[in-house]
């Protein structure tokens, strides 16, 4: 899918990796990627929680909710600025699904789970630091899970490192 616009393509980290690249650029690149892809869940994570926690549903619809919001502002942070130059939706949103899914999914996973196990986190309320602290620390904890799959696909040329190859 080639953008309307003049389009630049660099070596992606697989290339970079391949052709001398050391394994600290493929472990910069795996972070960037990783804080990218935190962003976007934190951001879709917390106002699952804020919202479903304010409209006092259960723990189960809130995390629901949590996870849909965070896959969609997840891919949404990678998928706008394909836009800008000129791709179209469908070929920005296939970029995204395609660098952010597995990132995506082990950060939702591991930080719910989180959420969930400890106790009297999500029954906290929104003005607790134990709800707050507990996010926090599920999200950090996420993040940490999720960068070795990152730098696991970057280095195969996947996950984010797709999005590389288009930007």
């Amino acid at each position: 899918m080639q953008p309307t616009s003049t389009h630049h393509h660099h070596q992606g980290p697989r290339h970079a990796a391949r052709d001398g690249g050391h394994a600290g650029d493929l472990n910069r690149i795996a972070l960037v990627a990783t804080l990218h892809c935190l962003t976007g869940c934190a951001i879709g994570e917390i106002a699952g929680m804020l919202i479903g926690s304010a409209l006092g549903w259960s723990n189960g619809q809130t995390v629901v909710l949590a996870v849909a919001l965070a896959f969609v502002s997840g891919f949404a942070m990678t998928a706008v600025p394909f836009l800008r130059p000129g791709f179209a939706v469908g070929a920005a949103l296939r970029i995204a699904l395609a660098a952010d899914t597995a990132s995506i999914a082990v950060m939702e996973l591991v930080d719910n789970a989180l959420m969930l196990l400890i106790p009297g986190a999500m029954d906290a309320g929104l003005v607790s630091p134990v709800f707050w602290g507990t996010l926090a620390l599920s999200l950090a904890v996420a993040a940490v899970a999720a960068w070795p799959v990152n730098r696991w696909l970057i280095a195969r040329g996947r996950g984010h490192g797709l999005a590389h190859c288009h930007s």
